[in-house]
């Protein structure tokens, strides 16, 4: 008999779950809610540490202002219960520089972050692209030694996309994450932003094409709403029984 039939059945090896250091990278204050409200508020809920890093101040828009736009993040940060940071990047002219990435960097070795969730690479708008490439580099730099970033090293072992493009496309993700209990959570954080989806007559519409978005997400995996993410990234779930599909009724 070998060693393997002596130990009996295969015991289930359950890691005990942690708390997370989570950044959240956001070109503009608006688009972590947009695009990962839900998930913010739900992780914050699970007892997450989560932190929003705006690169921009986001202005100047049609009808915000300095002032109007940092009240409307505190209140958005407010309802989400996270953390929030602005780096002081130029809204309009985001350009990925090394600055920029040492930047990025030494905020994430002072939250001793180990998970990091950025905007999908695929977007309109350039803001968003130079974010994206700046937040990887900066998950890389944060890592090195014998540099003159401030804090100590620390490397994000996670990196994920979530979506707040400009493109008029369908996202393709890598998994969903069930939002159905933080639904109004992300609903009242968005509408904290009134400059941007109230007094700005052509977003208007911005609030319910989200909330469309992410009921239709959420049939895909059997819940009431879900947000899409990305990985570049092999994912390595602890529970197998994770990769099973919900229960939902027939197609």
């Amino acid at each position: 008999m070998t060693a393997a039939a002596k130990s009996g059945p295969m015991q289930a090896n359950h890691a005990s779950p942690r708390a997370l250091r989570v950044v959240v990278v956001a070109p503009h204050p608006d688009d972590a809610e947009l695009g990962m409200g839900g998930t913010i508020a739900r992780l914050v809920a699970e007892g997450h540490a989560v932190l929003i890093v705006d690169m921009t101040d986001g202005e100047p828009t049609p009808m915000g202002s300095k002032e109007k736009r940092a009240a409307e993040s505190l209140e958005a940060t407010r309802v989400l219960g996270c953390e929030r940071q602005q780096l002081g990047l130029k809204n309009r002219e985001v350009v990925h520089t090394l600055e920029a990435r040492h930047a990025l960097a030494s905020v994430l070795r002072a939250w001793r972050c180990d998970t990091m969730f950025v905007p999908h690479p695929e977007d309109a708008h350039p803001d968003h692209r130079a974010v994206t490439r700046i937040a990887e580099d900066a998950r890389f730099d944060a890592k090195l030694t014998k540099s003159a970033i401030p804090g100590e090293p620390v490397h994000p072992q996670r990196l994920f996309y979530y979506y707040c493009t400009h493109l008029r496309a369908i996202p393709i993700p890598s998994f969903a994450i069930d939002t159905s209990a933080s639904l109004e959570k992300k609903r009242a954080s968005i509408l904290a932003y009134r400059s941007q989806v109230i007094d700005h007559a052509p977003n208007r519409g911005l609030l319910e094409w989200v909330e469309t978005r992410d009921r239709f997400i959420g049939s895909q995996i059997g819940t009431s709403a879900a947000e899409p993410f990305w990985s570049r990234e092999l994912l390595s779930p602890v529970d197998v029984s994770a990769l099973m599909p919900r229960e939902r009724g027939g197609l």
